[in-house]
């Protein structure tokens, strides 16, 4: 998923947060990092206001051996690794093999993102189903956190998660649905992350579904250089970010920022079995 969004003008740091909190979902590389050196730069950037670590999504395969470079180059970073839904109109028994081989890395800390996008029209509904599925049993498989992207979708999301009978660990990637299907995913055991549009002073079925949500089911992240928050909604996005999303969250649960950032780290920290405390 690069693009033009890693060239827009970045806002500039947020206040930084009082505790340590984890980006649960991000694309360094369509931030626009190539290099150890730019990995590192953008975690530095992250660090001197909270975000202490960040999980590096991909895409496709090319994202996928990149995530996992990317995790070894910095220890502040983790990688995941899927086919994103769009992606999936072609796939080979070659590109799931070399998929299945990338989630085994150690570094690699989840399945994802993969599930169901029927806003684009890039992939067949049949095709994305399949990989789906695939991706289900892949996690199971390797016993690691399925990551899911869910783009008006839902319904379709669900019944295969519980036509195929869902991993141990379940999380869904900027979670997008309103309070009942919270509760429903809730409910099931699932995990929910929560990204800029939280912020969006439109999105009021979301914020009452991140009011509803438990302490120890709910994630944060950027889906950086996608889904800047407000106040700077359509500039680029990158982990040092996050805080305005924190700070949304806490707004709506009537918490303080400190407090959302630490649940959702130490969350992170046992969803993703990440090592030491970052």
């Amino acid at each position: 998923m690069s693009g033009p969004y890693g060239r827009r003008p970045r806002p500039d740091p947020p206040e930084p947060l009082g505790a340590s909190v984890t980006d649960s979902h991000t694309h360094l590389d369509a931030c626009g990092c190539e290099t150890a050196e730019d990995v590192a730069a953008a975690m530095d950037r992250a660090q001197a206001v909270g975000v202490t670590r960040a999980v590096t999504i991909a895409d496709d395969l090319d994202a996928a051996r990149w995530a996992v470079r990317a995790a070894h180059w910095d220890e502040r970073v983790y990688a995941a690794a899927a086919l994103h839904p769009t992606r999936t109109a072609s796939v080979s028994a070659d590109d799931l093999a070399e998929i299945e081989r990338l989630v085994a890395d150690e570094r690699v800390v989840a399945v994802g993102e993969t599930g169901l996008d029927y806003y684009w029209d890039h992939s067949p509904p049949a095709a994305q189903q399949d990989a789906f599925r695939w991706h289900i049993g892949l996690a199971k498989r390797v016993g690691k956190p399925l990551m899911i992207h869910d783009r008006e979708a839902h319904d379709d999301v669900l019944r295969i998660l519980r036509e195929e009978g869902a991993p141990e660990t379940v999380v869904f990637h900027c979670f997008s649905g309103d309070a009942a299907m919270a509760r429903e995913c809730v409910d099931a055991g699932y995990v929910l992350s929560f990204a800029g549009p939280v912020t969006f002073r439109n999105s009021h079925a979301l914020r009452e579904a991140a009011a509803l949500v438990p302490d120890d089911r709910f994630l944060v992240e950027t889906d950086a250089p996608f889904l800047t928050p407000h106040p700077h909604r359509g500039r680029a996005n990158e982990p040092y970010c996050l805080p305005w999303t924190i700070r949304g969250i806490a707004d709506v649960r009537g918490d303080s920022a400190e407090r959302v950032a630490d649940v959702t780290h130490r969350n992170a920290e046992r969803t993703f079995r990440l090592a030491g405390t970052g």
